[in-house]
């Protein structure tokens, strides 16, 4: 087991990417908080994985509450006295609009949920991390990184560059401690993040732009599976990949490189 004996804080646990990545860890033998703002979906993700032989415990809270995610870090040190791994995963897309459109409330509440939420998840974690050091991963994405096609995902572009800027900082830093930072960046994935998604008006401003038949070369087209960037995920907790951190990893079957 890659991670046996080892405790594990997931963000955004309760479906898509932080699920497939909380059950994956399980069956790796990592004890897991399961954090979301959603009760229904959190206690069913630890339903699941103690039906599947493993340990989790829930823990509601809104990243980007300092006062929550303080609370869910502790209860996770109360549990099971120690924490190992991070994985930074809640993040929505909010509201896509021209600049002009964007209201101040549109750009707080992406920026508050994406940038805000991961620095306080891992601000509140780092003094347990370095006890016996550990591994950060940040859930990015090839938006705000190589590709800026999406007309109207600037506050969203912008939470997401930020968090490759945020690992790449805090893996110089927090390297003496022996724990790594890493972050990923994917990109379609079968998800429940378009729930979360408001566009406004923004054909008015997007640029006409042909791309290359089929949207992921290797894939030809087809979204890839939350279970592929939990894989992903587990290679960068692991020690399989003890000497890599500040480091961003695209997973998006070549889409950027032909949609950027």
């Amino acid at each position: 087991m890659l991670l046996k004996n080892k405790a594990a804080i997931i963000t955004g646990g309760g479906e898509g990417v932080g699920r497939a990545t909380a059950k994956l860890f399980a069956r790796e033998g990592c004890k897991v908080g399961i954090l979301g703002h959603t009760p229904d979906n959190v206690v069913d993700a630890v339903k699941e994985i103690a039906e599947l032989g493993g340990e989790a415990i829930p823990l509601i809270a809104d990243v980007a509450d300092k006062v929550q995610i303080q609370g869910a870090v502790k209860q996770v040190i109360d549990r099971w006295d120690r924490l190992d791994i991070v994985f930074a995963n809640a993040g929505i897309n909010g509201v896509w609009a021209p600049l002009e459109d964007l209201t101040y409330d549109d750009w707080n509440y992406t920026i508050n949920n994406n940038l805000t939420g991961t620095f306080l998840t891992i601000k509140y974690s780092v003094p347990y991390l370095k006890k016996k050091g550990g591994a950060i991963i940040i859930n990015s994405s090839v938006n705000g990184n190589r590709i800026f096609s999406n007309t109207g995902a600037t506050a969203y572009s912008v939470s997401k560059a930020g968090q490759v800027a945020l690992a790449k900082m805090i893996a110089v830093e927090l390297a003496k401690h022996k724990v790594r930072v890493n972050v990923i960046c994917p990109g379609a994935i079968k998800s429940e993040i378009q729930d979360n998604t408001e566009k406004r008006k923004i054909e008015k401003e997007k640029e006409p732009v042909e791309f290359p038949e089929g949207k992921i070369p290797l894939t030809r087209g087809e979204p890839g599976d939350a279970e592929e960037v939990a894989k992903l995920v587990l290679f960068l907790a692991s020690d399989n990949s003890k000497h890599i951190t500040g480091t961003e990893i695209y997973i998006d079957g070549s889409e950027s490189l032909v949609k950027g």
